[in-house]
């Protein structure tokens, strides 16, 4: 007897069996139950099949696309060391950077210090008004002035960086040149831009972030007599500190990755800063304004390269610390 022949004695048992026949099924009867439409794959199934199918095919595509890109970056950005045997320790410590001149004239330490200070300058200046802001859209604000707020936000988000940058130029450089004297190009112009441009970016998550604090311990502390303020301090702020830093992050590798507005603000000169105002450039600026001047596989190109492959290092360092920020949140 094959399985067939077992599932149809088991139905026509189970029907004959019935005390109580089904309405729709009172008419049916032992061996009137067509067994092969059972065991036949249903629509469903089979729309099922090609969900999980095409649900696959999409994150091997995305696997693929991403160790693509990091074999492209990482292969390109190691031939600085492997083919043209530039030390890798003088790469990341000279502030002599004339690629053309020779692997002895390859560092990057200029572009290294420049990006980390505007990026932290930045996450600095904008993190204190994110949490401002966040903290009166979900615990002081109306609906309506809630909405409003995050209506303003997403329009900031939406600007292109060229819009930004170009404010940059035409607004902060010359109010910088008027306070401070120079040129007005430098880390502190770069800052100013980068703190529009990620404010909206931590703004949001730390909204997100405070919206996730349940809302029995908000009630807890005020029983207990806290004030409205106190609760907030000692725990919502408290509770919601892990993805807050979360939100840090992530605008941190905003900033760290922007390209054109820093650009368009930084002045683009290779010269380690000594001061805010002084022109300087990011690993970002740099990569932007000389790619299209070099030659592939030559030393200032592969040096670009190399660049551009601390970037990507520093975006899955970003990567790394959200998860391990996340993880002990979750603790």
């Amino acid at each position: 007897m094959d399985n067939k022949d077992k599932l149809k004695e088991v139905v026509d048992q189970a029907i004959a069996d019935q005390q109580v026949p089904h309405v729709k099924l009172k008419k049916i009867g032992p061996s009137s139950v067509n067994i092969d439409k059972l065991t036949k794959p249903s629509k469903e199934t089979h729309q099922e099949y090609w969900g999980k199918g095409l649900t696959y095919l999409a994150i091997g595509l995305i696997i693929i696309l991403v160790v693509s890109i990091i074999g492209f970056v990482g292969y390109h950005g190691l031939a600085t060391f492997t083919n043209d045997h530039v030390n890798i320790f003088h790469f990341l410590t000279s502030t002599d950077w004339d690629p053309g001149e020779g692997k002895n004239h390859v560092g990057a330490a200029v572009m290294i210090v420049t990006s980390f200070a505007v990026t932290l300058l930045a996450a600095l200046v904008a993190t204190p008004f994110a949490i401002a802001i966040a903290l009166y859209m979900t615990e002081y604000s109306s609906k309506k002035g809630a909405n409003f707020l995050q209506s303003v936000t997403e329009l900031l988000v939406g600007i292109p960086s060229v819009v930004y940058g170009f404010l940059g130029l035409t607004l902060i450089i010359p109010a910088i040149r008027t306070l401070f004297g120079g040129t007005g190009f430098g880390i502190l112009a770069a800052t100013l831009v980068l703190f529009v441009m990620v404010l909206p970016t931590i703004t949001s998550l730390t909204v997100d972030s405070l919206k996730a604090v349940p809302s029995h311990f908000r009630k807890a502390s005020m029983a207990l007599g806290a004030t409205h303020w106190q609760t907030i301090y000692h725990v919502v702020l408290r509770v919601a500190t892990p993805r807050i830093l979360t939100a840090v992050i992530f605008g941190m590798a905003r900033a760290f990755g922007e390209a054109l507005a820093v650009q368009m603000v930084i002045g683009n000169a290779v010269l380690m800063p000594y001061n805010l105002v002084s022109p300087s450039a990011t690993l970002t600026s740099q990569l932007t304004g000389q790619m299209g001047n070099t030659v592939m596989g030559t030393l200032p190109n592969n040096a670009l390269w190399s660049l551009a492959l601390l970037l990507l290092i520093m975006s899955l360092v970003f990567n790394f610390l959200v998860k391990l920020i996340g993880k002990k949140g979750q603790k």
